[in-house]
């Protein structure tokens, strides 16, 4: 009788203590964000980038640094661009295109890049129906590798305070409608 009491005892003061230690963790957790507006300064500064697909089958050009809009779909960026496409040598095509992407964080570069980015939508009256699926992917291509080198934003060393705290203490990323939020926990 007197074991189970001294457990049940023992168990009651280990769960309190995991509680508040639960509770203090949250406690400290802290958010700061970062805008859909910083993203693009910073996207706006990274140029653009032509590749070529196929030995030449396809070539993708970015004319102007993509628009990264936050939050729609909820947690993905979306990404729309104007690109010239030349399909089997032809000569270059305006085509608007729109897709999604994720967020990632790189620890070693304290920098934020989009990731797997996908075209869902390919559109020019110079493309046929039949192209599209091969635009497509060009494009998608084209877009993983201009943001695997490219980071959207980067924790800068002389930044505010919050920033510096971000580079040692940053626990995940979420995307947000207009921002992206970084959650800070020293635990």
């Amino acid at each position: 009788m007197k074991t189970s009491i001294r457990l049940k005892a023992a168990l009651t003061a280990l769960a309190m203590f995991a509680s508040s230690a639960l509770w203090g963790a949250a406690f400290l957790e802290r958010e700061i964000y970062f805008s859909e507006a910083d993203i693009q300064a910073q996207v706006e500064k990274s140029g653009t980038i032509q590749k070529s697909y196929g030995n030449g089958l396809v070539v993708v050009s970015l004319i102007e640094p993509p628009r990264i809009f936050l939050g729609t779909p909820e947690g993905k960026a979306t990404l729309s661009a104007r690109i010239n496409v030349s399909l089997l040598g032809s000569p270059p095509v305006p085509v608007a295109f729109e897709g999604t992407s994720g967020i990632r964080y790189d620890d070693n570069a304290k920098a934020f890049f989009l990731e797997n980015p996908v075209a869902h939508s390919v559109q020019s009256q110079a493309i046929g129906r039949e192209s599209e699926p091969m635009a497509r992917q060009a494009v998608t291509q084209l877009m993983t590798n201009y943001f695997r080198s490219k980071p959207v934003y980067v924790l800068r060393e002389d930044g505010s305070p919050q920033e510096k705290a971000a580079r040692w203490l940053l626990r995940s990323i979420r995307i947000e409608p207009g921002r992206v939020a970084a959650i800070l926990s020293p635990v």
